[in-house]
């Protein structure tokens, strides 16, 4: 059987999938929005709190996304301060592959070196460890 090549597909069939990430990002974000995290039990409790007592790196996370569509984006920093950049990043992941699925071009994933991926982790393990400590009372989530 011959392969097919994107360029061959038909649009609808090309945006299908980046459409649908697209539409599960704003669905979440919509109901974050409306189902506020900062009511006690609304999401049930984050695993790593309920049964270590710390933070994890995304604690407070939902807090920060309710708050960001509401527009107070200090807060929404102060919730979880990697909130907004991850999700600037997944919104501009799939702006690009909405464009390059309707260009006809498969999708791609960034090319990130060892050393950018080691450095991030290294940086999330920084987090999560300073965001428990007294030192770090200003990381922990609203």
């Amino acid at each position: 059987m011959e392969s097919v090549r994107v360029q061959d597909r038909p649009a609808v069939r090309r945006l299908a999938a980046p459409v649908v990430a697209a539409g599960l990002g704003i669905g979440a974000l919509a109901l974050l929005h409306f189902r506020d995290p900062h009511v006690e039990g609304s999401y049930g409790l984050c695993p790593s709190f309920a049964l270590l007592g710390v933070y994890c790196p995304g604690c407070g996370g939902m807090r920060a996304m309710h708050n960001l569509t509401d527009g107070r984006f200090l807060d929404s920093l102060h919730s979880n301060v990697l909130a907004l950049p991850l999700t600037i990043a997944f919104a501009v992941f799939v702006i690009d592959w909405i464009v390059r699925a309707r260009r006809g071009k498969t999708w791609r994933l960034p090319s990130l070196s060892p050393a950018v991926v080691w450095s991030f982790f290294g940086l999330l393990a920084v987090y999560t460890v300073l965001r428990n400590t007294p030192w770090g009372t200003w990381l922990t989530p609203v």
